[in-house]
């Protein structure tokens, strides 16, 4: 598989089928036995680990915000603890990517205290603090309702200038919605690849297409 810059790739599949496991061999939290990751040619496994959290950043699907900071700090703690980044410069640029994403009100709130949707942004917010030139998300959809899903769906394309991101999902109208292309997984394979219209009407042959 290829995932070409400044797009929004989908990992397709059923559950089971590898999804979660090849993120993490993209993430680099997993070794895989065979083959390689390539990035600019250079195997990622031979990347120094603060250049690779440039090149790859990741959000899980259960966020991992730490509950003990605000928002804010939870923006700041990675550019300073792993790039050295003064304090100061590192909260302006924090409290632009809050603003710039509408959730500056949250700089002081705690995540127990912020929504769902809110968190996800929170979340995607941290990780772009470190500038990562792809952004892997797993299931992030999961947890929101369908409001927030279409808030979110035109908050990624936004954000496609800012990054690539790589979006592991079983919620099929959000991959059309944002995925230009993807790839579909079964049984740790990758099976087929191509557009995301193509991939998920094959996944639903007894499904009208929607206009």
């Amino acid at each position: 598989m290829q995932l070409p810059r400044e797009r929004i790739v989908a990992i397709l599949g059923e559950s089971g089928s590898g999804k979660t496991t090849l993120l993490n061999c993209i993430g680099r939290f997993l070794h895989p036995q065979k083959g390689r990751i390539l990035a600019d040619g250079a195997d990622i496994a031979t990347v120094n680990e603060v250049a690779f959290r440039h090149l790859v950043g990741v959000v899980f699907q259960r966020l991992h915000l730490f509950p003990h900071l605000s928002v804010l700090e939870n923006l700041m703690l990675a550019p300073i603890q792993v790039l050295n980044q003064r304090e100061a410069d590192t909260q302006a640029e924090a409290l632009a990517m809050l603003e710039r994403l509408s959730i500056a009100e949250l700089s002081e709130a705690y995540p127990a205290n912020i929504s769902g949707g809110q968190a996800q942004r929170v979340a995607i917010a941290r990780s772009l603090m470190l500038k990562p030139e792809y952004l892997l998300l797993d299931e992030p959809t999961a947890a929101l309702d369908v409001q927030t899903t279409g808030d979110f769906v035109q908050w990624l394309l936004e954000l496609m200038s800012d990054t690539t991101f790589v979006v592991v999902t079983h919620d099929l109208p959000f991959a059309r919605a944002v995925a230009s292309h993807g790839v579909l997984l079964e049984a740790g394979r990758i099976v087929r690849n191509g557009t995301v219209d193509e991939l998920t009407v094959q996944q639903e042959p007894h499904q009208k297409r929607p206009s």
